[in-house]
């Protein structure tokens, strides 16, 4: 074999290793997508914190989290008064990583189901879950 042919083959191999190599980014570790989670999910409870229910706003609620067995953790209660459209989005996102993060983590929880709130009141301008 000629010397050109065994450098182009060296160079070849040694771009393909270089192409199809990890990126840390891409797969992030344990710790690293567990703070994303609880950063996105301080974002959510923030926004929803900042709402207020009044004569002109209604009272809602969404179910907030993935637990490893199905169903969500809890249940988030906010008022119109915020982008609720902004609010419902981020937490759909958030149970979709959750339950991502669980299934690719082996995350395990107890099976029991978070209760549901039977109706919601305003309570000095704050919503409040009632069950």
């Amino acid at each position: 074999m000629s010397r050109p042919f065994i450098t182009t083959v060296v160079l070849l191999v040694c771009f393909v290793f270089t192409a199809f190599q990890c990126d840390e980014e891409e797969y992030p570790d344990y710790d690293t997508e567990l703070a994303e989670l609880n950063e996105l999910k301080l974002q959510i409870e923030t926004l929803a914190g900042t709402s207020e229910c009044n004569d002109d706003t209604m009272c809602k609620f969404i179910a907030f989290g993935s637990k490893p067995c199905g169903g969500p953790w809890s249940y988030l209660v906010y008022s119109t008064s915020i982008n609720t459209v902004e609010l419902e989005n981020l937490v759909a996102s958030y149970n979709e990583k959750e339950n991502f993060f669980n299934e690719k983590w082996g995350i395990a929880s107890d099976c029991a189901l978070a209760q549901q709130p039977t109706s919601i009141t305003c309570e000095n301008n704050s919503c409040v879950a009632v069950y």
